[in-house]
C-alpha cells in the first residue's frame, strides 16, 4: 500500500489519455488441448526497445485446464471515488480466473519482467462461498474485486443461475455473492457501471452446456442463448430493468458504458441474428424519467461463401457470420472498435453520436474461408478478438483465440496464438503496424489483454471530463 493515490489512477478519463503511454502488456497464453499449463505472457510494447512486439517474460501455472479468460487489475481508476476506503491500493495484480477450472489466481506483477504467483483460489472456495461456477470477468470496484460467473452451482453449474461475487482487494478472500435481488437475470455474461449515477448494466451468453463443449447448434437454432440487457441498482444490488432484444438476437456479450460518468448511454454487441446471421450493435440510454432504453444501430452482414469453403457447422448456411465476439471504446468515447472474429475484420466506428454510428476505419486479417495476411506477409489465424486501446486513443491491439472449443468448431485446420497492433489515424482509418506482429509459443492461443497502468477496458471514472 502507498501512502498517496497510484499515479496510474486518474480521476477523469481526460487525465487518463494525457498519462505515460504502455511499456508492457499482458497477455493470456490457453493452453486449448490442457496438454500444458495455461499462463501470462508480457509483451514488450515500448517501440524504443530491443524486445519490441516480442515476448519477454510469461509465467505458467502449476496446474492445467485451466482455460484462462477475461482477467483483471485489483484496483483502478474507481479508487478514487468519494465512498470508496481504498483509494491508496496499487495497482499491481492481476486477477486470473480460470473458466473451465473455476480456480482464480492472483498474480503479482510488481516487476514486470518477474511475475509471481501471490496466491491461488481452489474452486472448491469458490463453489463453497458463492454457490457460482466458471468465474469469467474481473472488474475491480470501489470497494473490492467484482467477479462474474458464467456457471452456477453443482458438477455442471445448472444448479440455479450464475451471477456476480465479491473478493476483497487487499487479502483477495472471497466475500460473497452481490445480488441481493437478481428479478429476470438467469444467465450471465459481461457487466460494466457508471458509478457516480450508481448504476450496473449486465449481459448474457449462455450456461455451460450451451458453451463449454462448443456452440451448440440445436440450442442456437431454437434462440435458448441469452438475448437480454439487465440494469441494476448498483449500491442496492437490485435488478431494476430488464430488456429484451428479441429472442432472435442470440449472445448479447460484451457492454461499453461511456467513459465519461455525465454520460447515460452506452453499447452492447449481438454475436447473430438467427434470421439472417447478421451481427449488430446496440445503442442503450437512459430517459429523464429514469426509463432504460435500447435501439440497434449498427448492423453488419454475413459474407456469402461455397459450402465447400466452410468448416462443417456452417455449411447447411453458405455463409460466414460477422460473429462480433468483441467490442472496446476509446476512452474520449468517440470510437468504437468491433470484431468481427467470423468476417476476419476489425472495424472502427465512429459514435461521437451514439445513435448514429458511421464506418470510420477496417482492418481485414485473417477469416473464415478467407485467410487475409498480414501486411508482413505472414498467416493471421482465426480472425480478430480480444481488442484493447491504448489510453491515449492511438493504438489498438488484439489477438486471435475466443475459446478453445469454439475456435475448433469455426477453424478447425487451423491453430496458434498471434496479437497484431494498428495505428489509428489523426482523423480515424485504421493502419497495420508490419513490424509488431507477436507469435505465442507452441501449443498456447492468445486471448485477453491487460497494459500497464491500466487501459480502457478495466477502469470507471469518478468525474466527468472538463
Amino acid at each position: 500500500m502507498t501512502l498517496r493515490p497510484d499515479p496510474t489512477f486518474h480521476a477523469t478519463a481526460q487525465l487518463a489519455m494525457q498519462a505515460p503511454v504502455e511499456n508492457y502488456g499482458f497477455v493470456v497464453m490457453l493452453s486449448p488441448d490442457g496438454s500444458q499449463p495455461d499462463g501470462i505472457a508480457v509483451v514488450d510494447l515500448n517501440p524504443k526497445s530491443d524486445g519490441y512486439g516480442s515476448i519477454v517474460h510469461q509465467i505458467l501455472m502449476p496446474n492445467k485446464g485451466d482455460e484462462f479468460h477475461h482477467f483483471g487489475w485489483n484496483a483502478c481508476s474507481s479508487s478514487l471515488s468519494p465512498l470508496s476506503g481504498h483509494a491508496f491500493l496499487e495497482r499491481r495484480y492481476l486477477i486470473v480466473p480460470g473458466i473451465r477450472s473455476s480456480r482464480i489466481y492472483v498474480i503479482d506483477t510488481k516487476d514486470p519482467l518477474d511475475l509471481k504467483i501471490h496466491k491461488i483460489i481452489e474452486p472448491e472456495e469458490v463453489f463453497a462461498k458463492t454457490g457460482y461456477s466458471r468465474p469469467h470477468t474481473i472488474h475491480c470496484g470501489p470497494e473490492g474485486i467484482y467477479v462474474s460467473t458464467l456457471g452456477g452451482g453443482g458438477k455442471d453449474g445448472m444448479d440455479g443461475p450464475p451471477g456476480i461475487f465479491i473478493m476483497d482487494c487487499e487479502t483477495f478472500d472471497i466475500i460473497g455473492r452481490y445480488e441481493m435481488d437478481r428479478g429476470k437475470q438467469e444467465k450471465h455474461y459481461d457487466f460494466w457501471w457508471n458509478l457516480p449515477q450508481d448504476y450496473m448494466v449486465s449481459s448474457e451468453w449462455g450456461l455451460p452446456p450451451q458453451f463449454e463443449n462448443g456452440l451448440v447448434p440445436e440450442e442456437l437454432l431454437s434462440n435458448k442463448y441469452g438475448h437480454a440487457l439487465h440494469f441494476w441498482d448498483l449500491r442496492k444490488r437490485k435488478n431494476i430493468q430488464t430488456i429484451d432484444f428479441g429472442e432472435n438476437h442470440q449472445m448479447t456479450l460484451e457492454v461499453r458504458p461511456a467513459h465519461d460518468p455525465k454520460k447515460s448511454y452506452g453499447f452492447c454487441s449481438i454475436v447473430v441474428d438467427t434470421t439472417n446471421l447478421q451481427a449488430a450493435v446496440f445503442t442503450w440510454w437512459r430517459d429523464e424519467d429514469g426509463t432504460w432504453q435500447a435501439k440497434k444501430t449498427i448492423t453488419i452482414d454475413p459474407r456469402p461463401e461455397k459450402p465447400e469453403n466452410l468448416p462443417p457447422l456452417l455449411q447447411g448456411f453458405e455463409a460466414v457470420p460477422p460473429l462480433i465476439t468483441d467490442i472496446d471504446l476509446s476512452l474520449d468515447d468517440k470510437y468504437l472498435y468491433v470484431s468481427c472474429w467470423g468476417l476476419g475484420e476489425l472495424h472502427q466506428y465512429d459514435v461521437s453520436d451514439p445513435m448514429n454510428p458511421f464506418l470510420a476505419g477496417k482492418v481485414e486479417l485473417g477469416g473464415i474461408a478467407r485467410g487475409t495476411k498480414h501486411p508482413n506477409g505472414r498467416e493471421f489465424v482465426f480472425g480478430p478478438q480480444m481488442v484493447e486501446i491504448s489510453r491515449d486513443g492511438k493504438r489498438v491491439y488484439w489477438t486471435n483465440s475466443l475459446y478453445s472449443s469454439w475456435d475448433s468448431q469455426f477453424y478447425p485446420e487451423q491453430e496458434g496464438g498471434q496479437m497484431v497492433m494498428a495505428h489509428v489515424g489523426e482523423n480515424g482509418g485504421l493502419t497495420l503496424d508490419k513490424d509488431f506482429f507477436v507469435e505465442f509459443p507452441k501449443g498456447h492461443r492468445a486471448h485477453q489483454i491487460r497494459l500497464e497502468g491500466g487501459d480502457c477496458s478495466t477502469d470507471s471514472f469518478c468525474y466527468p471530463n472538463v
